[in-house]
């Protein structure tokens, strides 16, 4: 890796965030020093998601089909979710989702220490996709046992599963310590499901903090890791969520981003196009 940075004519990851963050010791690996040498020749372009396989209006997988323009639909993959996982059918009540590997980089050691308190303080359902380290296995499946109407475990990996739960959720909840891109913030935004996200890497990059005053944003951000702030950040989706209108701009704006492939892939053909000509001006004549 070190001799590919030190002789590649440029140098790119898959988000602007992270191509900063991999300058600091923190997030570098020892590769910090080389990177910051060569800090003029990095890049960072943003991953897309495919818009043909990851689209409400057409998602084969999903209860019903919905839009930007007509998310009537959107309620009924809720309901067909809540259902299906055992959950009592409230549309009132916030289902909170996370998909993806159960480990601390995903923020699980985040998670686990407020888990109990949310069940147990707060009106929600929460449905958790994917495999990890035993620790975490352990502990869901015994929080789950306990809490069977608000907690739904799933340590498997299940692709249509994952797009049930994308399209029925109301949040995607994605607290990384780090993460170069990440793509489930980028479909559960395809799907109108508001990611609740650390500003880190790719998530700083795809994910806009909503502000009441100027009613814009794509979701809720937070920056400390730590479980207090992402309790804090956790709690003003939930009030924005009582508050319908609201709710409703968060889901277009996040709905209405461009997460394909079509900008990130002109990035890239720019990015080419770039490390040819730098080549071509330091060959010999």
């Amino acid at each position: 890796m070190s001799q590919g940075i030190a002789g590649a004519d440029l140098i790119n990851t898959v988000s602007e965030r992270y191509a900063e963050e991999i300058t600091t010791p923190e997030y570098g690996e020892g590769l910090d020093g080389l990177l910051t040498a060569r800090q003029n020749q990095l890049r960072g372009i943003v991953n897309g998601i495919d818009y043909d396989i990851f689209n409400p209006e057409t998602d084969a997988a999903i209860a019903a089909r919905y839009s930007v323009d007509a998310l009537a639909g959107k309620v009924q993959c809720k309901a067909a979710l809540q259902q299906e996982v055992g959950f009592d059918l409230n549309p009132r009540t916030p289902v909170v989702a996370m998909i993806g590997r159960l480990v601390d980089q995903k923020g699980f050691d985040l998670v686990a220490p407020i888990l109990d308190r949310l069940l147990s303080e707060i009106d929600l359902q929460f449905v958790i996709l994917g495999t990890g380290d035993p620790e975490y296995h352990e502990m869901l499946r015994e929080r789950a046992a306990r809490n069977r109407r608000q907690l739904a475990a799933f340590l498997t990996f299940d692709a249509a599963l994952a797009q049930r739960i994308y399209a029925g959720a109301d949040m995607f909840l994605m607290p990384s310590r780090f993460e170069p891109c990440g793509l489930g913030q980028l479909i559960s935004l395809r799907y109108g499901t508001v990611p609740i996200v650390r500003s880190t890497g790719g998530l700083a990059d795809t994910v806009t903090d909503y502000r009441g005053a100027t009613h814009r944003g794509t979701g809720f951000v937070f920056r400390d890791y730590n479980a207090v702030a992402l309790s804090v950040a956790l709690g003003r989706a939930l009030e924005v969520y009582r508050q319908p209108d609201r709710w409703l701009e968060v889901q277009v704006q996040g709905m209405r981003r461009d997460s394909s492939w079509a900008a990130s892939a002109s990035r890239y053909v720019d990015l080419y196009h770039e490390a040819i000509e730098l080549r071509r001006l330091r060959s010999p004549s």
